[in-house]
């Protein structure tokens, strides 16, 4: 059996108590999708009929602000340079993307308030759609990197992840689609791949092959969500396989939710990448 990731790799980054200098914090933030603080998932469990998440322990998640500091959209660090959220979020460079984030109640966090220096939407995306929803945006100063704070693994075009995976999912979208506000505290849940063809059940034609769905296992992604991660685990490491996108207009957890498909973006992204 492979040993886990996590268990091999060296700390990267070893702080020790002052006075006490026995007490040593091993950071490990070397890799990706191999966070420092271990999520704690009770299996099938809002974002509709979630839970709150350990604090940490999603490292990747960042919040999208405007100006104002109002919370819009989701988003994943894939570097200490560059993010990836949904196209149909709007970002512009005026917007702030917030890492390290798990309490928006709290100021109390160590949190980093990062520019925006450029937004590169897939130039396919269609509003109507709602195909090719994906926007990479390159930060002005790299994030730092540490115990709550690094990235996500992206997957290869190859990649396979097959319907009936546990995957999971992450934000501070609605809890009821009627609520008033959205909730200070991220929130996680897991939720099972469908096959596309399931999906279509549901959705008919809406449903093309550069979308993943998963939920309808009374789970569901909500407004807020947009933007953020939907990350299987992958050769013991977090891999983000889907873009919160769009679904029922009440958030039914009963219907499953639709994700842009990374997979089948990736050469998009890498070749942004590669140019800038």
């Amino acid at each position: 059996m492979q040993t886990p990731r996590e268990k091999v790799q060296p700390c990267s980054r070893v702080v020790c108590h002052v006075r006490k200098p026995s007490l040593c914090t091993c950071y490990l933030v070397a890799g990706c999708g191999v966070p420092a603080i271990d999520p704690v998932l009770s299996g099938l469990s809002r974002i509709v009929n979630g839970e709150e998440a350990v604090p940490g322990s999603w490292p990747w998640q960042v919040s999208l602000q405007d100006s104002t500091g109002f919370h819009f959209c989701g988003g994943s660090l894939i570097s200490e340079d560059w993010v990836v959220t949904a196209a149909h979020c709007g970002v512009k460079t005026s917007d702030l993307v917030v890492a390290g984030e798990f309490d928006q109640g709290s100021d109390a966090e160590n949190i980093q308030v990062l520019k925006i220096a450029k937004v590169f939407k897939n130039p396919k995306f269609n509003m109507f759609t709602v195909r090719n929803d994906i926007t990479l945006l390159k930060l002005a100063t790299p994030a730092r990197f540490s115990e709550t704070v690094s990235a996500v693994c992206l997957p290869s075009a190859n990649d396979d992840f097959p319907p009936g995976t546990l995957c999971a999912t992450t934000g501070w979208g609605k809890t009821k689609h009627n609520a008033h506000k959205i909730p200070d505290k991220l929130q996680q849940a897991t939720l099972p791949i469908l096959s596309n063809a399931d999906c279509k059940k549901y959705w008919g034609r809406k449903i093309t092959d550069v979308m993943i769905c998963a939920g309808a296992s009374g789970v569901s992604s909500c407004m807020g969500d947009s933007g953020g991660p939907l990350v299987c685990q992958k050769d013991g490491a977090w891999t983000l396989v889907g873009i919160v996108s769009w679904g029922s207009g009440t958030c039914s957890t009963s219907t499953p939710a639709v994700y842009a498909r990374v997979t089948a973006l990736i050469p998009w992204v890498q070749q942004i990448l590669a140019a800038n």
